[in-house]
């Protein structure tokens, strides 16, 4: 993308967290900031709510025009869709657009592994295995009453999510298997791909596939390392994802060039 168009543009992504200057615990938030520093397109960040968030769901991004004036902006939700829109209007780049169709359909593949699986997994782990840290968290903005009352409507709202999509179906367990088993596949790839891209020194960034720059599964999978690492209401992901060396190397060379400013990831 043109700087000149990059300076007419006023992004805004809602986090659904209050403050800035580090990773949040959502890895589609952390996800569309990649895709946005990637591409080095500024934006500002604000908490933003789900009352308020388009489809119901965060994170969101809204894009006014420099010189709009009072007009209201162009509010964007669903981070695929968002990297979609953006992609069409000429903001950002394909990332994708130099795979062949089966680099892309695995690229779609591992994509779907970590959203449509892990996602969930992850989301036991959090809500009902470490629950008192989850609301806490979330809901700090909230008086503790207030988080009391709310805490127990999302604990409610997510069972049955986890009920329907098939992931309490499992003993508590099974999912930790599930869960453990994905992030050893996704260390095999890492491990395949930064030999293949001759990096294993410095801080120059490997990619997930061994190319020259990311594809869209670049940018969900380090959403999900990232917020793995920080993610206080998730100790188990934690200690599995620290214990693979590549997997954190290649959170921490994209973390040193893409996020600076950002707290470091332990």
């Amino acid at each position: 993308m043109a700087s000149h168009l990059k300076n007419q543009l006023n992004l805004t992504l809602y986090r659904g967290f209050t403050g800035s200057g580090a990773y949040v615990w959502s890895p589609f938030v952390t996800k569309l900031e990649a895709r946005l520093r990637f591409a080095g397109l500024p934006y500002r960040v604000e908490a933003g709510s789900l009352g308020k968030a388009p489809r119901g769901k965060i994170p969101y991004l809204a894009i006014a025009k420099a010189d709009s004036g009072l007009a209201a902006p162009t509010v964007l939700s669903d981070t695929a869709l968002i990297s979609q829109k953006l992609v069409e209007d000429g903001m950002l780049e394909d990332l994708n657009a130099k795979l062949s169709s089966t680099e892309k359909a695995h690229d779609l593949a591992l994509q779907a592994l970590l959203e449509d699986k892990l996602y969930f997994y992850q989301n036991y782990e959090r809500w009902h295995e470490n629950y008192y840290t989850m609301r806490g968290q979330v809901l700090s903005a909230l008086p503790y009453p207030m988080q009391v009352l709310v805490g127990l409507l999302a604990y409610r709202g997510v069972s049955r999510t986890l009920q329907g999509q098939g992931t309490m179906r499992y003993s508590t367990e099974e999912i930790s298997s599930f869960r453990k088993h994905i992030w050893e596949n996704v260390n095999t790839l890492l491990v395949a791909s930064k030999k293949k891209a001759a990096t294993s020194a410095g801080d120059e960034v490997f990619w997930l596939w061994g190319g020259k720059g990311p594809s869209e599964a670049d940018t969900t999978l380090f959403g999900f390392i990232a917020t793995g690492l920080v993610c206080a209401a998730a100790p188990e992901t934690q200690q599995v994802v620290r214990s693979f060396p590549a997997v954190v190397d290649y959170a921490r060379r994209i973390h040193n060039r893409y996020f600076p400013d950002y707290a470091a990831l332990e």
